[in-house]
């Protein structure tokens, strides 16, 4: 297995190789990555890339797909939900999915088999890579580092996809950003969301209207951090995106609003 981490966003895309042929789950975020990664697979190593499987079908995780035009090519069955849903399309980078799954898929790919497992979060198409024999679970955008990306998804799903990760028990976890982390990255995500969900449910209930998104927006990052986590630079980049998001959307008022009602109850 191999791990290749991309310029554009720090996407991952991961090589399972069985002699001279390729399975990629995930496909890198630029077009010059995606050749980088054509070039080192194809040209260097001699190597075929056979399939091409998404973890979800936005465009910073399938710029290899048509590149890599003679790959079958897999993803979920919501897969157009996600790419028509994204905040950054990009047409060009859209390949029609061969094999469409609905709920889990195996494929035995040399001394491995894969379980591509439907676990909607951070979308709806979200799919886990799970890999036993090798002791590891490809995340996708599930987790973003130890933290989560909440946009446009409901946290709940999120929540709920991380915990069906760690309920694999897999030694190493490869996200769709960043790299390869320890499994303890996975109760830091939690850690992150929990933290930034109570922050921001104490300003929505406590602080009067015209401050709410002030507050919001100020919220560091240090302070939904898991003890002992020091954030990279990416994560801090994340962390401002998702204050934004939750300004934009209003992200957890139904929570506060819920909280307010058994209060009063």
């Amino acid at each position: 297995m191999l791990m290749f981490v991309g310029d554009d966003h720090e996407s991952v895309a991961t090589a399972f190789i069985a002699g001279d042929d390729v399975l990629l789950v995930d496909s890198l975020g630029s077009q010059e990555d995606a050749r980088r990664l054509q070039s080192s697979l194809c040209g260097e190593m001699g190597k075929t890339v056979r399939i091409v499987a998404a973890t979800h079908f936005m465009s910073d995780h399938i710029a290899g797909m048509r590149l890599f035009d003679e790959a079958t090519t897999i993803a979920h069955r919501h897969h157009r939900h996600t790419f028509l849903s994204q905040n950054r399309q990009v047409d060009a980078f859209y390949r029609e999915p061969q094999v469409l799954f609905d709920g889990d898929l195996r494929l035995r790919w040399g001394r491995h088999e894969l379980h591509f497992l439907h676990n909607p979060g951070r979308t709806l198409d979200h799919i886990s890579v799970d890999v036993p024999s090798a002791d590891l679970v490809c995340a996708g955008d599930n987790i973003v580092g130890n933290t989560v990306y909440v946009s446009k998804a409901d946290p709940t799903l999120i929540r709920g996809a991380v915990k069906r990760m760690r309920q694999l028990g897999r030694g190493t976890v490869v996200g769709g950003h960043m790299g390869r982390f320890p499994p303890a990255v996975l109760d830091n995500a939690l850690h992150y969301l929990d933290r930034l969900q109570l922050a921001v449910l104490r300003i929505r209930i406590d602080v009067a209207m015209p401050d709410v998104n002030g507050h919001i927006a100020a919220i560091a990052i240090e302070d939904c951090l898991a003890p002992g986590i020091e954030p990279s630079a990416f994560e801090r980049e994340w962390h401002q995106h998702n204050l934004e998001a939750i300004v934009a959307q209003s992200t957890f008022s139904l929570d506060a609003a819920l909280a307010v009602r058994r209060e009063r109850a």
